[in-house]
């Protein structure tokens, strides 16, 4: 049973990969030289996508209402090539109502409706584009689900992958179904040009894997450039910052350069443009500019001699007071319909001190001047930007050619954005002056160090960028589809520990147990016996967690786990109902499958084998708006508590831990050490990516933010659900990955 179709399809049939990875009973093979899209199943061959999706969902059973889905069907194919708004507008908000009330379009499951309109939809980039505005709220959900899907997930970075793979056989273009234009191994160079007025966050990490994935992908050269035109911004210790931030992602750049090494050539080129007639000296007052630049009035000085300009330009570079009025402007268009072509200023004055160059210049190229002429003469052969600079690519292109000199290519890819997520560093410095946040590393920071801080591995970044392709579709994402990935490079190397929660806890006695404690050496991960080895305390006394006991039934039996069964005894419980104690009964030869409940416990410390205290925190997002805009003020929209501290005793195994490890509390999740903070260590929840959707827990009043701590009387809440005391270990995938250290730069 074999789906065969090329990854280079246009439109692409999304619904049958998505069907065949879901029920896996369908192998698909992506093949260049084919046409369409066909299935080979029981002797049958399909060659209709639709078809192709029924006859799957067929052989596999899915759910299902049958009467609903010839109406589905015929709704998808429109929704594939629809353009026009209000058909479009229409359809989905049929959609959203109905899933308003329903989990799925037919039936109590996942069916063929859902994948042929899931695919229609993911195919088509109009309805793509509509659906970052959030106006279909349950349309989105329903897509997140799906999506979520670890099926799903694999198979289009499958779909990735083999659209990389034919443009690296091609030679023409690598990487993604876009690739790199004109690239030639061995002599691509690529630059990432951060400004150093800040720490690097999730929506420069991309920029930075894209550079380092196609430098070494043609077997080229990476630049690390620090676009430093700004001295009221910029500071030397925001480069070193910076840097680390790159090794945290695993990135290191070939040479590491400055735009300030060449503000002597682009002050030459500047002096050749008004020599060339192609650029201008301009006094026009700020707002007045942007208003003349908006309505496509020149300026007055738009034809002032070369003379004059010379002149102007000579009193900008001493900095004096008549210098400081003035800008100097690309004479490239008044009022063509692109407005980044509207004679865009390209030097300004600033008499501030530069942290490289000092006090000897006093004149700063832009950055739209001083990148596209950096690029030409650092033999960038192709410049990575997010098509936010679009409508400025032309300008770039002018640049170049108004100085004479070498033409570089451009790639565009979507900028990445997620929700409830500031960005703006000017919104992030805030935060920090407020002290709402521990600093630029807090885990609740979207900073590259606050992010692998909160446990977020270098693998899974590299591979939820690598995932996203070539889309220009400008989108706001949900936090799960990363931390889904950032769960299957953790999990099979996570060493599996014991915590329970302090408050409430119950002192078991086990009759028959132990008359002294015993000590076994057991593996840290049952499925992977290369993460090591921890040991583990049996004692007639132990404690279980409250919310344990309370479940437990008069001579029910349970599984103390990685011990065996115990029969409940007795519970002596209080006037509220709360759980004083237990007594029970050793039962190991009774069988660990046949009882519902599964709990962790810890037995009485020995001077050996303590009892560690320990932190759990847990954190929520820091606004409670899904996109902030520029006009926001953002003291609006924080989040009355953000942190989630739990106070917790733990095995003893944790002692080993270093700082910046990754482990499992089992039954409580995914934890990273934080280290020790007044004899207390302190670990970090880490998502797993099943928690999609999940928003602000208050709305605070309008201008009024409170602290982000947790205050005392407040009940502990978690952001992400526990797992339940029923639950089955889930299925563990195969991987293999490296830790790295986060070091913080902020103490307590």
């Amino acid at each position: 049973m074999a789906l065969t179709l090329s990854s280079k399809q246009a439109p692409f049939p999304f619904s049958t990969i998505g069907a065949a990875a879901y029920t896996g009973k369908v192998t698909v093979y992506f093949d260049e030289t084919v046409s369409g899209v066909t299935l080979d199943l029981a002797g049958n061959t399909y060659t209709d996508e639709h078809d192709i999706v029924q006859a799957i969902a067929k052989e596999a059973n899915l759910a299902g209402d049958n009467s609903r889905t010839p109406a589905y069907f015929t709704l998808a194919k429109t929704l594939k090539t629809a353009t026009a708004l209000p058909e479009i507008n229409t359809a989905l908000d049929l959609l959203d109502n109905y899933l308003a009330y329903h989990a799925f379009l037919a039936g109590y499951g996942i069916s063929a409706s859902d994948w042929a309109i899931w695919g229609a939809i993911k195919g088509n980039v109009k309805i793509v584009g509509l659906l970052k505005n959030n106006t279909f709220l349950h349309l989105a959900r329903w897509i997140v689900h799906l999506e979520s899907l670890n099926s799903t997930q694999a198979i289009l970075v499958e779909l990735v992958s083999a659209r990389a793979q034919k443009a690296r056989s091609n030679k023409t273009a690598a990487g993604f179904a876009l690739g790199l234009q004109d690239a030639k191994e061995g002599q691509v160079v690529t630059r990432f040009p951060p400004e150093p007025s800040g720490y690097l966050h999730i929506g420069h990490t991309k920029a930075a894997i894209l550079n380092q994935y196609f430098a070494r992908m043609y077997k080229g050269k990476l630049i690390i450039r620090f676009d430093d035109t700004n001295p009221s911004k910029e500071r030397t210790e925001f480069e070193e910052t910076i840097l680390e931030d790159l090794q945290l992602l695993d990135i290191r750049g070939d040479q590491v350069t400055h735009t300030s090494n060449y503000f002597d050539t682009i002050y030459n080129y500047a002096i050749q443009l008004i020599k060339d007639g192609k650029s201008y000296t301009d006094d026009t007052e700020k707002d007045q500019m942007r208003d003349e630049r908006g309505k496509g009035i020149p300026s007055k000085h738009r034809d002032d001699s070369v003379e004059d300009n010379l002149k102007h330009f000579a009193e900008m570079t001493s900095g004096s007071n008549e210098g400081l009025r003035w800008c100097l402007r690309a004479k490239i268009s008044v009022d063509n319909n692109n407005r980044a072509l509207r004679d865009p200023v390209i030097y300004r004055c600033n008499t501030l001190p530069h942290h490289h160059t000092g006090d000897k210049w006093k004149v700063y190229p832009t950055y739209d001047f001083a990148c596209p002429v950096v690029d030409s003469i650092e033999g960038v052969t192709h410049a990575l930007r997010t098509n936010e600079y679009r409508d400025r690519n032309p300008q770039y292109q002018w640049m170049l050619e108004a100085t004479g000199l070498r033409k570089v290519n451009i790639w565009d890819f979507s900028r990445l954005n997620f929700i409830y997520t500031l960005l703006s560093k000017r919104k992030l410095h805030w935060f920090v002056d407020q002290g709402l946040v521990g600093g630029w590393d807090d885990p609740r920071f979207p900073t590259v160090r606050g992010i692998r801080r909160r446990g977020m591995t270098v693998e899974a970044l590299t591979q939820f960028m690598l995932s996203q392709g070539p889309s220009q579709a400008v989108v706001s994402l949900e936090w799960d589809s990363i931390w889904t990935h950032n769960k299957k490079i953790i999990d099979p190397i996570a060493p599996r520990l014991w915590a329970l929660h302090k408050e409430g806890s119950v002192p078991v006695t086990l009759a028959n147990g132990p008359a002294s404690p015993e000590v076994k050496t057991l593996p840290k991960h049952k499925k992977n016996p290369d993460v090591g080895e921890k040991k583990t305390v049996y004692s007639s006394k132990i404690t279980i967690e409250q919310e344990d006991a309370v479940s437990f039934e008069d001579q029910e039996e349970i599984t103390l786990m990685d011990w065996g069964n115990a029969i409940v005894r007795q519970k002596q419980v209080d006037a509220s109902g709360k759980v004083l104690s237990l007594v029970m009964d050793l039962h190991l030869e009774g069988d660990f499958r046949k009882t519902k409940k599964k709990v962790t416990w810890l037995a009485e410390p020995t001077s050996a084998y303590p009892i560690p205290t320990v932190t759990l925190t847990d954190f929520d997002y820091l606004i409670t708006k899904k996109k902030l805009e520029e006009e926001d003020n953002v003291a609006d929209f924080v989040t009355p508590v953000t942190e989630f501290k739990e106070i917790a005793h733990a095995d003893a195994n944790v002692l080993e831990l270093k700082k910046g490890d990754i482990i499992q509390f089992e039954r409580k999740g995914y934890y990273i050490y934080d280290g020790e903070k007044d004899g207390v260590r302190e670990f970090f929840k880490i998502p797993d990516g099943r928690a999609a959707g999940i928003a602000s827990k208050a709305t605070p009043a309008p201008g009024n933010f409170a602290t982000t701590k947790s205050p005392e009387s407040a009940a502990p809440t978690t952001m992400y659900k526990l797992a339940s005391v029923y639950a089955d270990e889930a299925d563990i995938p195969e991987a293999d990955t490296k830790m790295y250290k986060v070091k913080s730069i902020y103490t307590a």
